[in-house]
């Protein structure tokens, strides 16, 4: 999967005044000074409206989502001398989204990641999936939970607002089997933080993995070889030629995927390593450190030149770091790829009765 070359969105400067300062159109929450905007954004091909939602607080931390792949369209965040800037990789309108094939800020499902030879056997019965990926399944299909439009309802709490986004995926959708209700609800604290919760429901068994698929650049633009990454990772599951996990969990320590000490990106992205050749830089899960279920750490990032930083918090097992053709990092909070052709792998298989429940944590902040 390769970064589009043009057309993305460039970083967004304004004053903090500006940020923080509501437009037409926006409710305000009085004790929390959230504010919540629904703006049209376009009409698909079938003739789906699309709505865009920017949700701010009183620091002047603004995030954009928009109904149509629940994608996140831009994160303007102050840096240290107090300018805001768009820390994620985006476009302005609708229709450049429509051709997007990179999953920019999207939650990817029903699978996010890969699944081998595009096809999974359960309880005895063998599903197969499109080939999107050479002969593998990528991010749920061609028509993924990234492509197609969500219900959506803005809201407002006491400690956050956003966004809760609603699909169906109905029996057979992109092969897999069972009607799948999905909900993915984008809060903005008054703590900058963004969390995202996923909700899952189905009527059959069927393997469910979902993600958010936006791409960090905390320096606004360039690329992001200086950021300082941090991992809570002591393994990773290292890939074949075609990035299948071989079902191996390889120690890190001491190598080029090393991140358990605070490293820049670019440190060893250039080491002649076969895991390295094969995901053209990084593009691996890594096998995050956990002692029980909750909420664990999974990274920090720090660009020196803004003084931003990012944590990293979820409840899932792993986490996809993917360094984006150097112009940006994807941190896919997710359960391991393939997992349903890997037994010895955490289970991704949902079953009637229960829910699927999932929370990521993005906490930006200023520190270096």
């Amino acid at each position: 999967m390769s970064l589009p070359t043009t057309g993305w969105r460039k970083p967004i400067v304004c004053s903090a005044g500006d940020a923080a300062k509501p437009r037409s159109g926006y409710l305000v929450t009085a004790l929390t000074r959230f504010t919540v905007d629904t703006s049209p954004f376009g009409t698909t091909p079938a003739g789906d409206a699309v709505e865009v939602f920017t949700v701010t607080n009183a620091q002047g931390v603004a995030v954009r989502a928009t109904s149509y792949g629940a994608i996140i369209v831009s994160i303007l965040i102050p840096d240290r001398a107090g300018r805001p800037g768009d820390v994620v990789l985006g476009y302005d309108t609708l229709d450049e989204y429509l051709r997007d094939s990179a999953y920019l800020g999207a939650v990817v499902g029903r699978y996010a990641n890969r699944i081998a030879g595009a096809r999974f056997t359960l309880d005895g019965t063998t599903y197969r999936l499109a080939a999107n990926d050479g002969r593998n399944h990528l991010h749920g299909g061609p028509k993924g939970f990234d492509k197609v439009v969500w219900h959506a309802v803005p809201f407002q709490a006491p400690s956050g607002a956003g966004v809760v986004l609603s699909y169906t995926s109905p029996d057979g959708d992109e092969g897999y089997p069972g009607t799948l209700n999905a909900r993915v609800t984008y809060t903005l604290t008054d703590r900058n933080e963004l969390m995202v919760d996923y909700l899952a429901t189905t009527d059959k068994a069927t393997p469910v993995n979902l993600t958010q698929h936006s791409y960090f650049n905390l320096a606004g633009g360039g690329d992001i070889l200086a950021h300082v990454l941090q991992l809570n990772a002591d393994a990773m599951t290292p890939v074949d030629e075609t990035l299948i996990p071989t079902g191996e969990i390889l120690p890190v320590a001491g190598g080029p995927f090393d991140f358990l000490s605070p490293t820049a990106i670019g440190a060893r992205i250039a080491t002649d390593d076969p895991q390295l050749r094969r995901g053209r830089g990084y593009d691996h899960n890594f096998v995050l450190n956990r002692r029980g279920p909750g909420l664990v750490l999974a990274a920090r990032v720090l660009d020196p030149a803004s003084g931003l930083t990012l944590a990293v918090h979820t409840t899932e097992p792993g986490v996809q770091v993917y360094s984006g053709d150097r112009r940006a990092l994807c941190l896919e909070t997710q359960h391991y790829p393939d997992s349903p052709n890997q037994a010895t792998f955490p289970s991704t298989i949902l079953r009637p009765g229960v829910e699927f429940r999932s929370r990521t944590v993005f906490a930006f902040g200023v520190g270096g």
